[in-house]
């Protein structure tokens, strides 16, 4: 599995504790970045080829952090194949995983201690889609409907 990282100015910070952890955790991922602290910068601009790279592997996953994560959070939902799930604890992390095979975490900078972040991340990238569960399947294509749509 390859992990996709990208984050503002605002998630910078904890973009780089991730990378640490994953590299701990023997994950590979690809920083898309930022590579630098630079207020000036938008958040669109790092979330967008994430969720694209995200859409069209299969199986990989991303993480977008930026103050709140909702900005990246819209902008990962407009890629295709993309399904990208704002989490804010284990259990958030867990159904997004679990029931509804989200493809992108996204975390709060501002509103996510470091603690529960790393929780988040392993949570939510060691967590597989219940594809046996029948319910879950059938909701994940008709999201795969509207992306052919689109």
């Amino acid at each position: 599995m390859k992990i996709y990282l990208g984050a503002d100015h605002g998630g910078y910070k904890l973009k780089e504790e991730i990378k640490d952890w994953l590299k701990e955790w023997n994950f590979s991922f690809e920083d898309f970045g930022a590579h630098k602290f630079d207020p000036s910068d938008d958040y669109p601009d790092f979330a967008w080829p994430v969720a694209v790279k995200v859409g069209q592997e299969n199986g990989a996953l991303g993480i977008l952090i930026c103050r709140s994560g909702q900005g990246e959070c819209i902008v990962a939902n407009k890629a295709k194949g993309s399904r990208a799930a704002l989490c804010w604890n284990e259990k958030t992390a867990h159904a997004a995983r679990n029931d509804d095979d989200a493809n992108i975490l996204c975390l709060s900078a501002d509103y996510t201690s470091m603690e529960e972040a790393k929780k988040i991340v392993h949570t939510f990238i060691t967590t597989p889609f219940d594809s046996k569960e029948e319910r879950f399947v059938r909701r994940i294509n008709k999201v795969k409907k509207i992306d052919i749509n689109l």
